[in-house]
């Protein structure tokens, strides 16, 4: 059970970002699926490190103004290890859309890390960088 639960939260973070057909993206349920306190980090092309909202607001308003539309991420391939309470995953993705005006594809490697809570699994830390 617990694969299909990490399965499942990691499927709703990848959609969040989707904004396909003018539907908005939902990137506010983040704060639901990171712990409050989680951390994520992009290691490049500049190295950052994130707070939940300073991970959402960029992301909403590039989703939410016109500059970025039909856009989608998905996983591409993973393998998850759960011991217990905890667990690690590490996934593929690619991703697509149109940022102003240009169509573009990529794609790139995440790394969550995942704790059993009273409400199910949730985030506790993400890490990922983009591919060339």
């Amino acid at each position: 059970m617990s694969k299909i639960e990490i399965d499942a939260v990691t499927a709703e973070f990848f959609g969040a970002f989707d904004n396909r057909g003018g539907r908005p993206a939902e990137v506010a349920r983040i704060r639901r699926l990171v712990l409050p306190s989680g951390v994520i980090v992009m290691t490049g092309p500049e190295f950052t490190v994130y707070t939940v909202d300073e991970f959402i607001e960029p992301r909403r308003q590039l989703l939410s103004d016109g500059r970025l539309v039909e856009f989608s991420e998905w996983e591409t391939s993973e393998h998850t290890e759960i011991v217990g309470d905890i667990a690690s995953r590490v996934s593929e993705y690619r991703k697509s859309g149109i940022m102003n005006g240009e169509p573009f594809e990529g794609g790139g490697t995440k790394t969550l890390q995942f704790v059993r809570t009273p409400d199910g699994w949730r985030i506790a830390a993400l890490a990922w960088f983009d591919g060339p």
